[in-house]
């Protein structure tokens, strides 16, 4: 819905005053500008973004979505386009790209200058999500014999296009990473003080195979601004910024969030993505857990006899595994999340569980023990439903916190997403776990 600006801009496109809109778009930050085109019919989107000042312009198609993007880069012309792209940070141009056919890569490529051209293919050879592929190279790079008034004339002719200044990098002859230094020590500092007196050496920096999310949690640990990235000898090649990072954080937020749905993680928004690619990524798992819930289905049958000669069980059933996948989800959740936050690792499975299995003592014999009293006042003379019942619900509770504490931290060893290991899955393993306990218990007390 458009807020009484964008109402506005709208009235200045049906009343073609595309003077005072251009006016108008040259004064909003990139980020509104960029969410008011794209609300935009594609055609009319197209015509205002040409309008925009050309600095403005390239700001702005680096947060259109892909789809936006590939449009535009359809309908310019090759001059608009080599204004577009080489104004571009690489990291952004990186990221474009990636998401876009060949033929348009190869369009895009031709347009670049062949120093953006270069920069780019370079980019493009890191593995994805990998530390390399969302860096730019748009950073300050100082050499350690600079005086700090050497330094501080370089960041004022150098730092208009770099992507922060805040943080400066200090290398060796050979672009070895030695040192940081931030703008304000440089600042305080007298001016004939060589850079490599006052640097801190202690440097954290990732190698351009590190997985993007490990370099963006060290960036969130340890409230960097940026964060520098060497190659395997350890030389400055790029830097990741806190905006990249809180990207990468959100987009594996978002993925880990669809996979616990039992969902295949897609970068298309909602409204936007196809009905047929919706149920592509849902039905896969669908009928992984429909499978699985046959088990359930075949323990049942095998116990029909007891059924029949005791029918007050089967109210029981509904109550008891959804207990147990309430618990089991419970546990999978924060296991997922602790692994996540790098609170937790492997080595600790030991912990986990007995942690789980406390837990699930105090939550099962609460739940058992009020449990067992509603029966005995609601079934007058089952007091052995209800000792069943209860001793039931306590082994359930604690299968599924072992089961939900521990299997994610299977698929951590066996490097696949935790996140996999959650509430579909977890229930539909516990309601089989569950069903067995419960009727084993009952012919057990019961002698059915």
């Amino acid at each position: 819905m458009m807020n009484e600006r964008e109402m506005e801009l709208m009235e200045f496109i049906e009343r073609r005053e595309y003077l005072r809109l251009r006016k108008e778009l040259s004064e909003m930050n990139e980020v509104d500008v960029a969410s008011f085109l794209q609300e935009l019919p594609a055609e009319e989107a197209a015509i205002v973004f040409r309008m925009l000042p050309k600095d403005l312009a390239s700001d702005v198609f680096a947060e259109f979505e892909t789809s936006m993007q590939h449009h535009l880069v359809g309908v310019m012309t090759d001059k608009e386009l080599y204004d577009v792209v080489n104004d571009l940070a690489v990291d952004d141009a990186v990221d474009m790209l990636e998401e876009m056919p060949a033929f348009v890569v190869q369009r895009v490529l031709k347009a670049a200058d062949p120093a953006m051209r270069k920069t780019i293919n370079l980019f493009m050879k890191y593995p994805e999500d990998s530390a390399g592929s969302i860096m730019t190279p748009e950073f300050i790079g100082l050499k350690a014999n600079m005086t700090t008034g050497e330094a501080i004339e370089y960041i004022r002719k150098n730092g208009e296009d770099r992507e922060t200044i805040y943080t400066c990098y200090v290398m060796d002859e050979k672009r070895v990473l030695i040192g940081v230094v931030s703008v304000r020590t440089l600042l305080v500092s007298k001016d004939d003080v060589l850079v490599s007196e006052i640097m801190d050496k202690n440097v954290i920096s990732v190698v351009t195979e590190t997985d993007q999310e490990e370099a963006a949690n060290l960036l969130k640990k340890y409230d960097f601004m940026s964060l520098p990235v060497v190659d395997k000898e350890n030389r400055l090649v790029g830097i990741i910024t806190y905006d990249d990072a809180m990207d990468v954080i959100e987009e594996e937020t978002t993925e880990d969030i669809e996979r616990m749905g039992a969902v295949e993680p897609s970068e298309t928004p909602y409204l936007k993505t196809p009905v047929s690619k919706l149920a592509k990524n849902r039905i896969v798992w669908l009928l992984v857990l429909m499978v699985a819930d046959m088990i359930s289905g075949g323990i049942l049958e095998r116990w029909q006899e007891a059924f029949a000669a005791m029918p007050i069980l089967i109210s029981f059933i509904p109550m008891l595994t959804d207990t147990g996948g309430n618990a089991g989800g419970q546990s999978s959740t924060l296991i997922i999340r602790s692994l996540a936050m790098k609170e937790i690792e492997l080595s600790d499975w030991i912990k986990v569980w007995w942690k789980e299995v406390r837990v699930a003592l105090v939550c099962g014999v609460i739940l058992a023990s009020i449990n067992t009293v509603r029966i005995w006042i609601m079934y007058p003379g089952q007091i052995m439903v209800g000792i069943t019942i209860g001793i039931a619900m306590i082994c359930t509770v604690l299968m599924a916190k072992s089961v939900g504490g521990i299997l994610p931290l299977i698929a951590s060893k066996l490097h696949l997403d935790p996140a996999v290991m959650a509430s579909p899955l977890i229930t539909t393993i516990v309601d089989a776990g569950s069903l067995l306990i419960y009727l084993n218990t009952a012919s057990a007390l019961l002698h059915i």
